[in-house]
C-alpha cells in the first residue's frame, strides 16, 4: 500500500491527555465512519494507528490518547507539519443494517472517537439515535458538544459520577430501547455490550505491524474463521463475534 502525506492543520489538546488533530489529506479511501489511518513517526519502528473520528473530501481528523512515547511525540507536532500516513484502513461500519431501528452508539473514552463520524452520517440519513459515552472521571470527558448536533439524546456516565451518572455505560442502557446498537472501547467493555440482547457492530482495537493484512498480526479468530482487525476489521457484526466465558 502506498503511503500518502497529509498535513497537519491543527492539533490541540480537548481533554486530560487526549488530543484533536485535523489533517488536510486526500479522503477518496475514506468510506465509511469506523475506517482508520496508520501514522509513521520518525525514531519509531511501526506506525501507529488511529480511529478517524470525521473527514470531509479534503481533512480527516483523529482523536488520540498520550499513553506512551510515540503519541507524546505526537502531542507537540505544530500546524504545517507533513506526516507519512496510511489512509483509509479497514472496513467501517456499514450503517444499512441499522435503517429504521432505535439505534444507539456506546463509546467508552477514545472508543468516543470513531462514534463522531458515523453519527454525523446517521444523523444525515434522518435516523433516529441516541448516544451513551463513557469515561473514568469528568476530565476526560470530550466530544459531548459534537455528539449532540448529530443525536437526538445524549448520555455521559463517569465511573466516579463527576459528570453524568455514577458507573460504566451499561449502567445508563436499556435494552428496550433500542433495537441496534454501535460501539467501541476496550476489550472489557464489548464484552459487556455483547451480551446484551440486541443486535449490533462492535469495533475492535488490536497491535498492528502494518495496517493493511499483510503480516497477519491482528488476527482474531470469530464464529465464521480467522479475520484480520485491519482488513475484515476494525468493525464486527455482533452474530459474527463469540465469548466463551460471557
Amino acid at each position: 500500500m502506498e503511503p500518502n502525506w497529509a498535513t497537519i492543520l491543527s492539533n490541540k489538546k480537548i481533554a486530560e491527555q487526549t488530543y484533536m488533530m485535523e489533517l488536510q489529506a486526500d479522503t477518496s479511501t475514506v468510506t465509511a465512519p469506523g475506517q482508520f489511518i496508520n501514522i509513521r513517526l520518525d525514531g519509531f519502528y511501526l506506525r501507529r494507528p488511529m480511529s478517524i473520528a470525521d473527514w470531509t473530501e479534503e481533512s480527516i481528523t483523529i482523536i488520540y490518547l498520550v499513553v506512551g512515547g510515540g503519541t507524546k511525540s505526537m502531542s507537540g507536532f505544530h500546524a504545517g507539519t507533513n506526516l507519512d500516513i496510511l489512509i483509509g484502513l479497514g472496513n467501517g461500519f456499514d450503517i444499512t443494517k441499522a435503517e429504521g431501528k432505535r439505534i444507539v452508539l456506546i463509546g467508552g473514552s477514545l472508543g468516543v472517537a470513531p462514534l463522531i463520524g458515523l453519527a454525523r452520517k446517521l444523523k444525515e440519513k434522518a435516523e433516529k439515535v441516541s448516544a451513551v459515552i463513557g469515561f473514568g472521571e469528568k476530565s476526560l470527558v470530550f466530544g459531548s458538544d459534537i455528539l449532540r448536533r448529530y443525536t437526538d439524546s445524549l448520555f455521559i456516565t463517569t465511573v466516579d459520577g463527576s459528570v453524568g451518572k455514577k458507573g460504566l455505560v451499561t449502567a445508563a442502557i436499556d435494552e428496550t430501547l433500542y433495537d441496534y446498537y454501535f460501539t467501541c472501547g476496550n476489550e472489557y467493555m464489548l464484552r459487556a455490550i455483547h451480551s446484551l440482547k440486541l443486535e449490533g457492530q462492535l469495533s475492535f482495537e488490536a497491535r498492528m505491524g502494518c495496517g493493511f493484512g499483510a503480516c497477519m498480526g491482528c488476527s482474531c479468530r470469530t464464529l465464521t474463521g480467522y479475520k484480520r482487525i485491519c482488513m475484515e476489521g476494525p468493525i464486527m457484526l455482533s452474530s459474527d463475534i463469540s465469548y466463551t466465558d460471557s
